[in-house]
């Protein structure tokens, strides 16, 4: 190979090269993208993908060429142009075609939504009617028992003993039964039936032992009672079946206050064995609807027990079992959320598990029935602060635990006294919430101030006293003493909740949301009013300390305004809320003190506000001036002298 045909060879081979060189950049790079692609959404199948032709850079210069002028010229031209004379045979060129990318087709990267069933496309399955015949046939069958119990009763049909017995035996047949068929798979859905059906009929047949028949004491027929409970729900436990175990509880919970004569405290004692037996079931399986079934008909009976009592005095056995409701249900409840902290029933459970021993204290006097709600709340509260609870668990039970503390406040205390200790709980609350960060606490002091509010204005401190003088109304020293330190505590509370808001960021500053801020300003106002006028007429319980009472507010309301208004200049929100307080001071003025006070009260209101307006106002517009004036004189700082 001469020096010209191995110069030809080398650029053509250069060239062709960077061709392949620059197409497999391009391939790698387009795959980097689609793989990108595919990982956040898959896209619809591309088609195939031909990269276009590059234009190869031009190669490095070999020992061998020639100088030239100009770029190399392309492949095509170097097969096309003339042969040199003298030169072998021209070699052809393989040309490759170019690549393509096959992409492999994407897929869905989830199934779409499988529509709901409707109730006649459930009813419409095959087997669908013989589990609706099945179970409203066990239904059906268990009334009848219990109508057949009743009748006989009623017609003196056998005896007591005959009765109990042929229900037993009656009952432990279906039962038996029941397992017989829940061999064969095709029989199963009769056997929970017929197995329900069954255990409720034996239950039922325990209650009339005990309760109509009186054949076996309540503590032994309540251990019976809670022996064939477990059985069927243990039998429901190893079935794999929370059909069966729902219609266990739920038939004996529904056809029990029959038998019983109504809710009595021996309904509540057998609705609480139905409760226990099925707790361990319910912890070890999420079944809801056995929860529900054993969990609230104890509250409810005893409800009713407790309201059946109401007349009478001192019904500790209502009592008894209403507390023993209150303690198993709120057991349950924290054992479930144990094991299942997104469990909604033992959230409700917790809740409602309070409410039986809270509604006893009707039953009871002075001071059991404080005592007994105290309890509630102090156990209630306590788990509200368990900090590694679930957070809607414990805002169920501190928002029951704050209704059983105002309870407690409004059982134990009277008259003045219960205002300020609301207020002072609303307080109490409010520091809670700022220092853990509970919104239910901030929530639960809001609650608190209003109601506290409220009673001020009726009660502790009524708007009477603020308008009328004391000759025309009949109040103690006592009062006007309970109504000072009320107003006191509400002048603190309308300060404590507003920055207990702002600090976990609930809420803003007034000059972004200024109406929380407006209430909380009148409310102060109104306690700082009444403490002035209590204290006014606690030293002199007649007119003069009424009309002193009124003009030190007017000025001690002038004072507060300026004072908010000089530490305002530089704060947008303190200065809004001086210039209102200045307002409803000139208002107090002209409104009130014009027309209500008299003589010398009437001078000392007006020279009072004015001067201080007057003296502080001009003060304010020079700081105000020096504040928009950074060269004048009082803006810049004054050095210390040197020694």
């Amino acid at each position: 190979m001469d020096g010209q045909d191995r110069l030809g060879y080398e650029q053509r081979l250069a060239l062709e090269l960077a061709a392949i060189g620059q197409r497999l950049t391009m391939i790698s790079s387009e795959m980097r993208e689609h793989s990108a692609s595919v990982a956040t959404a898959a896209p619809p199948t591309p088609e195939p993908v031909v990269a276009p032709p590059v234009a190869a850079p031009e190669p490095p210069p070999s020992p061998w060429a020639q100088p030239h002028a100009g770029p190399p010229r392309p492949l095509q031209e170097y097969e096309s142009s003339p042969r040199t004379p003298g030169a072998g045979p021209q070699q052809p060129w393989p040309q490759q075609p170019p690549p393509q990318a096959q992409w492999p087709q994407a897929q869905q990267p989830w199934a779409p939504p499988q529509p709901r069933e409707t109730l006649f496309e459930k009813l419409g399955k095959d087997g669908a009617g013989s589990k609706l015949l099945a179970w409203v046939g066990g239904a059906i069958t268990v009334l009848g028992f219990v109508l057949l119990l009743i009748l006989a009763i009623q017609r003196g049909w056998l005896g007591p003993m005959p009765r109990v017995i042929g229900g037993a035996v009656f009952s432990g047949a279906l039962v038996g039964i029941g397992m017989w068929l829940h061999r064969n798979p095709a029989g199963r859905t009769g056997a929970f039936a017929l197995a329900a059906t069954g255990f409720a009929g034996l239950y039922l047949d325990v209650i009339a032992a005990t309760s109509l028949y009186e054949y076996l004491p309540p503590g032994v027929g309540l251990v019976v009672g809670l022996g064939v409970a477990a059985a069927g729900v243990v039998l429901a436990l190893r079935w794999e079946s929370q059909t069966l175990a729902v219609g266990v509880v739920a038939a004996c919970a529904i056809c029990s206050p029959i038998l019983t004569d109504g809710f009595t405290v021996l309904l509540v004692g057998f609705l609480l064995v139905l409760k226990m037996a099925s707790t361990p079931v319910q912890i070890q399986r999420n079944w809801p609807g056995l929860a529900i079934a054993g969990g609230f008909p104890p509250i409810i009976a005893s409800l009713l027990a407790t309201a059946r009592a109401i007349p009478a005095d001192f019904e500790w056995t209502v009592v008894a079992v209403a507390g023993a409701t209150t303690v198993v249900g709120m057991v349950v409840a924290l054992l479930t959320i144990r094991k299942r902290p997104d469990d909604v029933v033992a959230i409700a459970l917790i809740a409602g598990s309070a409410l039986p021993a809270m509604f006893a204290t009707t039953l009871l006097h002075d001071p059991a029935n404080s005592i007994l709600a105290g309890a509630v709340a102090a156990v209630l509260l306590a788990i509200w602060m368990v900090p590694d609870l679930p957070r809607a668990f414990t805002t169920a039970a501190g928002a029951t635990g704050m209704l059983a503390l105002f309870q407690t406040t409004v059982i134990a205390l009277d008259g003045n006294v219960r205002t300020a200790i609301v207020l002072a709980e609303a307080v109490l609350l409010a520091f809670l919430a700022a220092r853990l960060n509970k919104k239910s606490a901030l929530v639960g002091s809001i609650v608190f101030g209003a109601v506290g509010f409220l009673m001020t204005v009726v009660q502790a401190v009524p708007l009477t006293w603020l308008a009328e003088e004391p000759r025309y109304l009949t109040v103690t020293q006592g009062d006007y003493a309970a109504g000072l330190v009320t107003a006191l505590v509400l002048g603190i509370y309308a300060a404590v909740a507003p920055w207990a808001a702002l600090k976990m960021q609930v809420l803003r500053e007034p000059a972004r949301h200024p109406f929380p801020w407006i209430i909380s300003g009148l409310v102060l106002l109104y306690g700082a009013a009444g403490a002035v006028l209590c204290a006014a007429l606690l030293v002199s319980p007649d007119e003069s300390g009424f009309l002193f009472g009124h003009s030190v507010v007017t000025v001690s309301w002038t004072v507060a305004a300026l004072f908010l208004l000089v530490k305002g200049i530089n704060n947008k929100a303190l200065r809004i809320c001086g210039l209102i307080l200045v307002g409803a001071a000139v208002v107090k003025l002209v409104l009130f003190d014009l027309s209500a006070l008299d003589g010398i009260a009437r001078v000392l209101a007006f020279l009072g506000a004015g001067l201080v307006l007057l003296t502080a106002g001009t003060r304010y517009a020079k700081l105000v001036a020096s504040a928009n004036n950074p060269d004048s004189y009082e803006s810049k700082p004054v050095a210390p002298p040197s020694y």
